[in-house]
C-alpha cells in the first residue's frame, strides 16, 4: 500500500501564474540545443547509461560529466558486468551532436577523455537491493535515495504540457533539424530558444516575444541569420494564431555568437532540469535526471509522477494536475503522495487521490516495472525535455479507464 495520501491542500503562493484565471499574464520558458554544454553533459552521461543497460539491465550507473574546452571529465559510480568503450561512447555522442566543423575546439576525434568512474557505494546498494541487510527494515528494493518529485499535466496543449515550454522546445528541434540537414552551412550547434505567452483568463492568447540564440559560422552576417530564423524557424514551428504584428523577435540579441558551447562554457550534468521537466510552470523537486539508472528515484519517480498527472487529465478528471512524492534512502514505499488538480478538478481532489492509490504504485520495483525502464531509452530522453515526446512509456494515457473507474467507485 502506498504512504497516506495528503488530502488538504495547502495554501498555495497567489502569484502563481496557472492560479491566476481572471488575469492577464506573461510566463516565459526556455529551451537548449543539444550542443548547449550542459546537454552535451547530459547527452554523454545518458549515452553511458544505455550503454551498460544495454549489456547489462541490472546495471547501478550514476554518470556525471564535465565538458570544457577540449576537454571531457566523467565522474560518478558504476556497478555493471557491461563493459563499456567510454571513450568511443564519450566520441560517438559529440559527433552525433555535431561538433565536427574544422574550427571546433571542442572535436568530437581530438577531445581528451579523463575517466574516474568507480563502483556503487556497498553501503547504499545494499539500501536499494532487494534483500535483506544489518539495520534495514525490509528485504524490498528500496529508494536510492531520500528526495522528492514532481509530475505535472495540463490540457492546454496536444501534449499535455505547458505552451511556453513546448513552444520553446519546437523552435530548438526545428533549429536542429536544420542544421543536421546541411542545408545551412552557417549554423553550428550550441543554442537557445525562449518563449512568452500572455495568458487571459487561464488560456494563451499571443506570443509577446521570441528569443533565438543560435552559434553561428564566422563569416554568416548577422541580418542574414536574423532573417532566416525568423522566417525559416519561428513563423515555420511556432501557431500563426499567436503570433501578432506586436511580437517581439530577438535573435541572436548580442549581435555575434561565434565561440560557442564547451569552448564557450563549460558544461555540467544535471544543470537544466526546469528545461528538462516543465519549464517553470510545473515545480520540481531539485533532482536531475541524466547518467541515472532508474534505481535511481530522481528520475524514475519523476518520470512516475508525470505519467500518474498525464493520465489524470487525459481522464478528464481535471484540466491541470501535479503529483509529488517524496522517500526515505532504503525504504520501499514513499513517505507521502499528494495529488494537486489546482482548482481544476471536476471531483474532489481527495477521490483522485484515493483512485491514484487503487490503480499505481509507487514503489520503486512497482515504478521500474510498470513503465519497463530497464532498457536503453534515455538517449530519447536528453534533448528538448523528459515530457511531451510520444514513444515514452510515461507518456502513455493506458491508466485512464481504470482511473475513472476507480473515482466511481470511490
Amino acid at each position: 500500500m502506498l504512504a497516506k495520501s495528503t488530502l488538504r491542500r495547502p495554501a498555495r503562493p497567489t502569484s502563481l501564474p496557472r492560479l491566476m484565471s481572471t488575469q492577464s499574464f506573461v510566463f516565459s520558458s526556455e529551451s537548449v540545443g543539444e550542443g548547449h554544454p550542459d546537454k552535451v553533459a547530459d547527452l554523454i552521461s545518458d549515452s553511458v547509461l544505455d550503454a551498460c543497460l544495454a549489456q547489462d539491465k541490472s546495471s547501478r550507473v550514476a554518470c556525471e560529466t564535465l565538458v570544457k574546452s577540449n576537454l571531457v571529465v566523467l565522474a560518478g559510480e558504476i556497478t555493471t558486468r557491461a563493459k563499456p568503450d567510454y571513450n568511443r561512447i564519450v566520441r560517438d555522442a559529440i559527433r552525433d551532436i555535431g561538433y565536427v566543423n574544422a574550427d571546433d575546439v571542442f572535436h568530437a576525434d581530438t577531445v581528451f577523455i579523463n575517466n574516474y568512474l568507480t563502483r556503487q557505494s556497498p553501503d547504499i546498494a545494499q539500501g536499494v537491493d532487494a534483500r535483506k541487510a544489518e539495520g534495514k527494515k525490509t528485504a524490498e528494493q528500496g529508494a536510492g535515495d531520500q528526495g522528492l518529485m514532481f509530475g505535472f499535466a495540463s490540457n492546454e496543449t496536444p501534449e499535455l504540457m505547458p505552451a511556453p515550454l513546448m513552444f520553446a522546445h519546437r523552435l530548438g528541434r526545428e533549429l536542429t533539424a536544420v542544421r543536421k540537414s546541411g542545408a545551412v552551412k552557417w549554423l553550428r550547434p550550441d543554442a537557445k530558444s525562449q518563449v512568452s505567452v500572455r495568458y487571459v483568463d487561464g488560456k494563451p492568447t499571443e506570443i509577446v516575444n521570441v528569443v533565438v540564440s543560435t552559434q553561428h559560422a564566422a563569416d554568416a552576417k548577422h541580418a542574414v541569420i536574423e532573417n532566416f530564423i525568423i522566417k525559416n524557424i519561428i513563423k515555420k514551428v511556432l501557431p500563426a494564431s499567436l503570433l501578432t504584428k506586436n511580437t517581439e523577435y530577438l535573435v541572436n540579441p548580442t549581435g555575434k555568437f561565434v565561440v560557442g558551447g564547451p569552448q564557450g562554457d563549460s558544461g555540467l550534468t544535471g544543470r537544466k532540469i526546469i528545461v528538462d521537466t516543465y519549464g517553470g510552470w510545473g515545480r520540481h523537486g531539485g533532482g536531475a535526471f541524466s547518467g541515472k539508472d532508474p534505481s535511481k528515484v530522481d528520475r524514475s519517480a519523476a518520470y512516475m509522477c508525470r505519467w500518474v498527472a498525464k493520465n489524470i487529465v487525459a481522464a478528464g478528471l481535471a484540466d491541470a494536475a501535479e503529483l509529488q512524492v517524496a522517500y526515505a534512502i532504503g525504504h520501499p514505499r514513499p513517505v507521502s503522495v499528494y495529488v494537486d488538480t489546482q482548482g481544476t478538478g471536476k471531483v474532489a481532489d481527495a477521490k483522485i487521490a484515493a483512485a491514484v492509490e487503487r490503480v499505481f504504485s509507487f514503489k520503486p520495483a512497482d515504478i521500474i516495472q510498470q513503465l519497463n525502464l530497464l532498457r536503453p531509452i534515455y538517449r530519447r530522453t536528453t534533448n528538448y525535455g523528459h515530457f511531451g515526446k510520444p514513444g515514452l512509456p510515461w507518456e502513455t494515457s493506458t491508466k485512464t479507464a481504470a482511473l475513472k473507474a476507480a473515482v466511481n467507485a470511490a
